[in-house]
């Protein structure tokens, strides 16, 4: 294959360069402005996807990837690439779904700036994944591109004075196990930025556990202040939740968003960048400005991230979440905030039928975005601001052309790095009557 001149990223792990018939390749290992030797991994007919071997003429924006995984690790895709060129690439896949997907007019006009956050060390949480091979355990990362798992003794994205924590975390957990396979398939690591709580999940199937054993050498390895067993059933891609066992400590982890706290349990979500969900939670009040009179819709709210704050700022709030973790979470965050929402637990498609008013809203779906019925119901509300925040750019894409539709029309999109050195992109999207 002749040289390839990589002209921008892909939303996806990959950079961009034209073959000579004109079709697109998408390369892995490179960076905007490189001049590669790439090798074709795979050829779909009307593109192919290749992998860098060696880089002839290195991009002004390339930079030396400071995590000694990168490449091998599948969490961080884009470390090689300057900062400014993420957060301009991160912009430009909003305006590319929201113009190509959603036909909005004049989408480079409506999306702002891509809002920073700081480029290591803004993790509150990450998931180490583990299995018992050859009579041990082996705790890691998942292999770029593969289910095999990569131990580790450190990220870069935790915070400077816990990023050897999954070193630790790893040898306590091969302590306790010893030869035995006690069924740990996933191990999750909480480290709050604004209150200093440190909780360790560990996730295994109903069976015996070493308890104390556990309890004694995980507290020994790292400062927790809650240690958890979340026991579930069925495949990991369709496991529920039975039951979480508190091992030692609080058995739950609390981190501050702005003046509000939030307790959340081991199956619950919450936004792991703190300090850009601080930033979300600013953005989204900023569209919706509730009066003090305001009945506030809060669809897929989670364990209150614009809960708690629009309780304080409307004259009601109604928070729809149908995980029952969360609304439990959600529940116990209200009562300690000793502010007052109407928490319905239930599906948001059927929830939001029963609902005859709202002035504004905030929706946060998952990733496959807000299904029909939601839409139809948000059009025959008509809130007078409606903010979206989004965790997919094709998804927000596809809505928005539906919202406009059906007469809600974007007024702005802020795109948000929540996670820098990935291709991620979280946005807080503006939408109002037309």
């Amino acid at each position: 294959m002749p040289h390839l001149s990589i002209e921008r990223l892909s939303y996806g792990p990959d950079a961009i360069a034209r073959l000579e018939d004109g079709r697109t390749a998408f390369v892995s290992g490179a960076c905007p402005g490189d001049v590669v030797d790439a090798e074709v991994i795979a050829d779909h007919g009307r593109y192919v996807n290749a992998s860098t071997k060696s880089v002839i003429e290195p991009s002004a924006d390339r930079v030396t990837p400071p995590c000694p995984y990168f490449g091998v690790c599948g969490g961080c895709q884009w470390q090689h690439v300057a900062e400014a060129v993420q957060l301009i690439s991160k912009r430009q896949a909003v305006v590319d779904a929201l113009r190509r997907i959603g036909h909005i007019e004049a989408a480079e006009e409506r999306v702002g700036e891509t809002l920073a956050s700081p480029a290591y060390g803004y993790r509150n949480k990450i998931e180490l994944v583990a299995e018992h091979r050859g009579g041990k355990l082996i705790v890691g990362f998942h292999r770029a591109a593969s289910g095999d798992i990569i131990p580790v003794d450190s990220c870069l994205l935790l915070p400077k004075r816990f990023q050897k924590a999954p070193k630790a975390l790893s040898g306590a957990l091969r302590y306790v196990a010893g030869s035995t396979d006690l069924g740990i398939s996933r191990v999750a690591l909480r480290i709050a930025r604004n209150t200093k709580d440190i909780e360790v999940a560990l996730w295994t199937p109903p069976s015996s556990f070493p308890r104390q054993a556990a309890a004694r050498t995980l507290g020994q390895a790292l400062p927790l202040s809650s240690l958890v067993r979340v026991l579930y059933k069925g495949a990991p891609k369709e496991r529920s939740v039975s039951k979480v066992e508190a091992l030692s400590g609080r058995g739950s982890w609390t981190e501050r968003l702005g003046e509000f706290s939030y307790t959340i349990s081991a199956p619950s979500f919450f936004q792991t960048n703190t300090k850009m969900a601080e930033k979300l939670v600013e953005l989204v009040l900023e569209i919706l400005q509730p009066d003090g009179s305001d009945v506030v819709l809060d669809l897929y709210s989670g364990a209150g991230t614009f809960t708690l704050p629009l309780a304080e700022l409307a004259g009601e709030v109604v928070a729809i979440e149908s995980y029952g973790p969360a609304v439990r979470d959600l529940r116990r965050n209200l009562e300690s905030a000793q502010s007052w929402a109407e928490v319905v637990g239930g599906d948001a498609a059927r929830e939001i039928e029963t609902l005859g008013y709202a002035d504004l809203a905030v929706v946060d779906p998952p990733r496959a975005g807000l299904d029909p019925a939601v839409i139809a119901a948000l059009a025959r509300l008509r809130p007078r601001a409606l903010a979206y925040v989004s965790c997919d750019p094709a998804t927000l894409a596809r809505d928005a052309k539906a919202l406009e539709e059906a007469g809600l029309t974007l007024v702005s999109a802020t795109p948000v790095d929540l996670f820098p050195q990935t291709f991620h992109v979280e946005t807080v999207a503006h939408f109002a009557p037309a």
